[in-house]
């Protein structure tokens, strides 16, 4: 007992440790800060008031994603059937994954599965519609974070809560918002809708997630209409689409984005940073030919979330890192492997200019690194020295539309190789392609000389 009771924190002391978690954290001392929260986290067992100070220090992005998800694990443990706590760490395991990384797997934590069951059992039980609402919140914000697993008792949340309120504009937010990430577009666009017609004033969130979800859904003109009131620079466009001047971006494309992703298959798979022509705020034109088969690739229109996952820095600007919410259009280029040589950075990559139709030499060893996670979510890295090498040997895929005849492009590209004397290019799969079986024999030979193989 005597244990219980020095564990015991005054209001005035959670005050203050949650206020100086908080400052801490905010001013970058991670370390002091997760050393401050123990008192907390001890008391918590035995008092309420220091559970739900975690839970909002949680909630605030203080701590450390791991050691919030412990935290957490640590009071469902100690108050299973506190409705009010429950409720508030469900919606606080928002806090705990990095959901701007839209197309990360499911959670390995067992904290999300956890409370995802307690509070279904508990929105079965619970009549009061007050602490129905509580539960719901936290159930469907829960449930959300599991990626594809719990869709059913994320969307069915979702709708209770509209039942419960249905002049609530922020449950049609959250519905709309659930809707989006799942591809669901034309669904997520009514919900939007609803969103901005409850609402008192317009809300930016509300009008980003309405654009992207018309754009999905191939609404050219709701999806003009709100950038417009957004005062974007934008007009129709291609595929019957908004488009504006908008500076490239980088995209993080995903073999399976979670939009097109089941419960069955739920990680993206292979993943690969490549940049885009951005067309409007939320989809773009891929320029980069992709080193990996993802099943999206140069010239197909992918769709983009709002938030940045990070930013890359080259010299002086920052580039955007967006996750891919989905593919819109897919061009079916051609694409064929290339190995040459170049006295001087980039010779063979520019021969693209003397090229038709939107054909591009694409080369890898130029532009192709691999960064740890860490490296490649670091702002503060310039990236344009990482991504610059000159090599006398280079490596990369040529890309064309699908109407672009083989022979032709053969004929077109050795005609381009040849102002760039002494360059050499060897494309045998092309040769292939054009029906040149004798060259490609050679083609052959001299592409796995070059490259190893």
């Amino acid at each position: 007992m005597s244990d219980v009771l020095s564990k015991i924190l005054s209001p005035d002391e959670i005050e203050a440790l949650e206020h100086d978690v908080v400052e801490e954290a905010r001013a970058g001392r991670v370390e002091t800060a997760w050393h401050k929260v123990q008192p907390l986290r001890k008391a918590q067992r035995h008092q309420r008031e220091a559970a739900q100070s975690l839970v909002r220090i949680i909630n605030r992005e203080c701590l450390p994603a791991e050691g919030a998800a412990e935290v957490l694990s640590e009071i469902v443990q100690s108050h299973p059937q506190d409705l009010d706590i429950l409720g508030s760490l469900g919606e606080s395991l928002e806090a705990v994954r990095d959901i701007d990384d839209l197309n990360a797997p499911p959670p390995e934590e067992d904290v999300f599965l956890t409370v995802v069951e307690r509070l279904g059992v508990l929105a079965q039980e619970i009549g009061d519609p007050t602490e129905r609402e509580t539960i719901l919140r936290g159930l469907s914000t829960s449930a959300r974070m599991l990626a594809r697993q719990r869709d059913d008792i994320a969307e069915a949340s979702y709708r209770k809560l509209i039942e419960i309120d249905p002049q609530k504009s922020a449950n049609h937010y959250n519905l709309g918002l659930f809707l989006k990430t799942r591809g669901r577009f034309e669904e997520g666009m009514k919900a939007n809708q609803t969103a901005a017609g409850l609402a008192d004033e317009e809300v930016e969130s509300y009008q980003w997630n309405l654009g992207i979800c018309a754009t999905g859904a191939g609404n050219g003109a709701v999806a003009l209409d709100v950038w417009k009131r957004m005062e974007q620079k934008i007009e129709m466009g291609r595929f019957g689409l908004p488009e504006g001047g908008y500076p490239q971006c980088k995209v993080k494309l995903a073999e399976r984005p979670l939009a097109e992703r089941t419960a069955d298959t739920d990680d993206p798979g292979l993943e690969e940073t490549i940049w885009i022509e951005r067309l409007s705020p939320c989809h773009g034109i891929i320029r980069s030919v992709l080193y990996q088969d993802l099943g999206v690739d140069y010239g197909d229109v992918v769709l983009i979330d709002g938030a940045p996952i990070t930013y890359h820095t080259y010299g002086d600007a920052e580039v955007p890192v967006f996750p891919h919410l989905a593919t819109l259009v897919r061009h079916n280029y051609q694409f064929f492997d290339f190995a040459g040589t170049q006295d001087e950075p980039r010779q063979l990559a520019d021969a693209s200019v003397d090229l038709d139709d939107d054909t591009i030499v694409y080369s890898h060893t130029e532009s192709y690194r691999e960064l740890c996670a860490n490296c490649w979510r670091d702002p503060d890295i310039d990236h344009e020295h990482r991504e610059r090498l000159e090599r006398h040997v280079v490596v990369g895929r040529i890309a064309a539309p699908e109407h672009v005849d083989p022979g032709y492009l053969l004929d077109q590209l050795d005609k381009a190789v040849a102002k760039r004397n002494p360059c050499q290019l060897y494309a045998p799969g092309l040769c292939v392609a054009a029906g040149v079986e004798s060259r490609a024999e050679v083609d052959k030979r001299r592409f796995d000389m070059l490259t190893g193989n």
